[in-house]
């Protein structure tokens, strides 16, 4: 039954990813909006929409660890594997307004959870908990991205002749669909990755429990990395059709929705306490953005190589060989 679910809901997953994609890509040609807004907002919501699920059906459950590992390792994922996986179909180029305020705002966010996750190191407290104070502080945070993120969808698209001219003819290989359209392909398609990662995460999870693994190691590898399952496929295939700045704003924007939103909601529902969350966890998180942000800035003009793509997807294979070695050490 596990395996069962586990084809089923990378099948779905698949799907969505390409209607989401061809659905906001759509949307965002009619309305004038820039694709990167429509990746850090529509696509990035519905892509960490199987995250928030998760999360919160575990901290009610009482698995804090999962939820957030789930979190973090998601994070992790998205920013190491699904950019280093993308950049191995096609380079991804990034914008300057990307590398220089989107990327950052991810470390930062990567910053505060640390600060949020880490009360024993600065309290001295006896446990390290996100409590419902930091939820709502995450939130906080997570409203002044959404105003920024509305703000710049009011700005033109670009200030360079060159970064309009490239827009402008990757605009051309969208298909204009009508309205209706549009929104049936995003809500199918949200639909369609929500239920594929809910079956991908249930089978998993069932055959991780089997084995004997803990809750964090589950919530940090394979919780996570099916929920990641959406970025993955929708960043490849708007890659592949030529829509870079969905596929960067999705990664970007689900990092954002996840630590402020997700986490945010779950700790106001209810605290969260740590255990098997460590802080080489929290650390390789920061590391992974500052990773990703030289990569654009210092080596690649903006762009994020083929050869860029595998030492982030080997950072990634790396860190989990780190966790199985945790286990059986």
């Amino acid at each position: 039954m596990n395996i069962l679910l586990l084809i089923g809901g990378l099948v779905l997953i698949l799907l969505g990813a390409n209607a989401l994609t061809d659905g906001a890509a759509a949307l965002a040609k009619r309305f004038g909006i820039s694709e990167l807004v429509i990746g850090l907002t529509i696509v990035a919501f519905g892509t960490s929409a199987p995250e928030l699920t998760v999360s919160v059906a575990s901290a009610l459950n009482g698995s804090a660890d999962m939820a957030v590992g789930n979190v973090v390792g998601s994070n992790l994922f998205n920013t190491l594997m699904i950019v280093g996986c993308t950049a191995l179909f096609a380079p991804i180029i990034i914008t300057r307004g990307t590398l220089l305020k989107e990327i950052p705002l991810c470390i930062l966010a990567s910053i505060v959870l640390y600060i949020c996750a880490n009360d024993r190191l600065l309290n001295g407290s006896l446990l390290n908990r996100i409590d419902t104070s930091d939820g709502l502080i995450l939130l906080c945070f997570f409203l002044i991205f959404m105003s920024y993120t509305f703000a710049i969808a009011h700005k033109p698209a670009a200030n360079e002749g060159e970064e309009k001219k490239k827009e402008e003819e990757e605009s051309a290989e969208i298909h204009r669909i009508p309205l209706w359209q549009s929104a049936l392909y995003i809500v199918g398609g949200l639909t369609a990755l929500v239920l594929g990662g809910k079956g991908f995460v249930n089978g998993a999870s069932g055959i991780a429990r089997g084995l004997g693994v803990s809750e964090a190691v589950i919530g940090l590898t394979i919780v996570a990395g099916g929920t990641s399952l959406p970025e993955l496929a929708t960043s490849i295939v708007a890659t592949l059709k030529k829509n870079s700045e969905i596929a960067i704003g999705n990664v970007v924007g689900s990092n954002l929705f996840n630590i402020f939103f997700v986490l945010g909601c779950t700790a106001t529902v209810t605290p969260l306490s740590l255990q098997g969350i460590t802080q080489v966890d929290l650390l390789m998180l920061i590391a992974a953005g500052i990773l990703l942000w030289l990569f654009g800035v210092f080596f690649g003009k903006r762009t994020i190589t083929r050869i860029e793509g595998s030492i982030l997807a080997l950072a990634y294979v790396a860190y989990t060989a780190y966790l199985i070695w945790q286990i059986n050490a």
